[in-house]
């Protein structure tokens, strides 16, 4: 039994033209000990999964379909029962490590307030947790660090500090959102490190969402990519990038940067991701594919194997190999 099994998940959310899908029937698991990274561009969903996952979907936002999670189904859990989930069992990394940190109160606290609550421990145990988390995240001098306040530490720090409040309570499942962003190459280097090594001490599942595939290269076990709130495409990661076979995941590596392409332009995905609310009929990607036929403008994608572990869901299935 995986750790997480999500199957069918829809994602509604109220805005000013009425309910609108921000995820469609969007499939996974996740086993122990593994790392999944969400690829996709802003829009594609990534965020409101995990949103769903943690139960802080925005008002009137609901999600349906199945949430396991070590067999427990958690969208049939009671709000007061999901808190003993949250934050303990689940944890989450949220986006940008400059404004996650709430900048009027001490790291000690922000440290300590969920441990003390969810363990029931006594503050100077809490106080040693958090001493023996900041050493964990290779925060230097942890016992000023308690004392310190957010903006006296860098992004790198601070996105080191969120890693620390999340690991606490000791989660089985640890979900990073965009981890990276807005640190330069060589602190980003040094969280991807960290969050593998964490994965490897602790058997800890972890989720990574991101934009940026060059980041899941180095450190995911499997890849999905998601498109207009679906899957496209999931498979291991060296198989996917090296052969990728649905033309969005396609067009998302031909545009990452690389040495061979110096002083040449980026190529880059014609038009753009379609509006929440406005999900082009059958294959949402039909509008920008080059390889789009007239049937995938009314045909909704279904699950094409490739080999075991990697699939896509396209009706023409172009790319044989890149």
């Amino acid at each position: 039994m995986p750790l997480l099994d999500v199957e069918n998940l829809t994602v509604t959310l109220a805005t000013s033209s009425g309910s609108a899908q921000a995820v469609r029937n969007l499939s996974f698991s996740l086993d122990e000990g593994e790392i999944i990274g969400i690829a996709g561009e802003s829009g594609s969903g990534k965020t409101m999964t995990a949103l769903s996952l943690m139960r802080l979907l925005p008002h009137k936002g609901f999600a349906t379909g199945s949430i396991k999670f070590s067999g427990k189904d958690l969208l049939a859990q009671t709000n007061r029962a999901y808190r003993d989930i949250r934050g303990n069992q689940i944890a989450m990394i949220f986006q940008d490590p400059m404004t996650s940190l709430h900048p009027m109160i001490k790291i000690e606290t922000q440290l300590t307030e969920h441990i003390r609550h969810h363990k029931k421990i006594s503050q100077e145990s809490a106080h040693l947790k958090a001493l023996e988390l900041l050493d964990t995240v290779k925060i230097p001098d942890p016992a000023s660090a308690l004392e310190a306040m957010p903006k006296q530490f860098s992004g790198g720090m601070r996105q080191r500090i969120a890693i620390a409040i999340a690991l606490a309570c000791d989660p089985k499942l640890l979900i990073a959102d965009e981890p990276t962003t807005a640190l330069d190459v060589t602190v980003q280097a040094g969280i991807l490190r960290l969050l593998d090594q964490l994965r490897r001490e602790k058997n800890l599942a972890v989720m990574v969402i991101t934009h940026d595939l060059g980041v899941l290269s180095s450190l995911t076990d499997r890849i999905m990519i998601m498109y207009a709130g679906s899957e496209v495409e999931s498979g291991l990661t060296s198989d996917l990038l090296k052969n990728p076979r649905h033309p969005y995941t396609k067009g998302l590596i031909s545009a990452l940067p690389t040495s061979s392409i110096s002083g040449k332009k980026l190529l880059t995905i014609e038009g753009m991701p379609p509006e929440l609310g406005q999900i082009p009929s059958g294959c949402a990607f039909h509008p920008r594919c080059a390889y789009a036929k007239t049937s995938c403008e009314s045909q909704i994608p279904t699950s094409i194997s490739i080999s075991t572990k990697h699939r896509i869901f396209c009706p023409v299935n172009p790319l044989v190999s890149s």
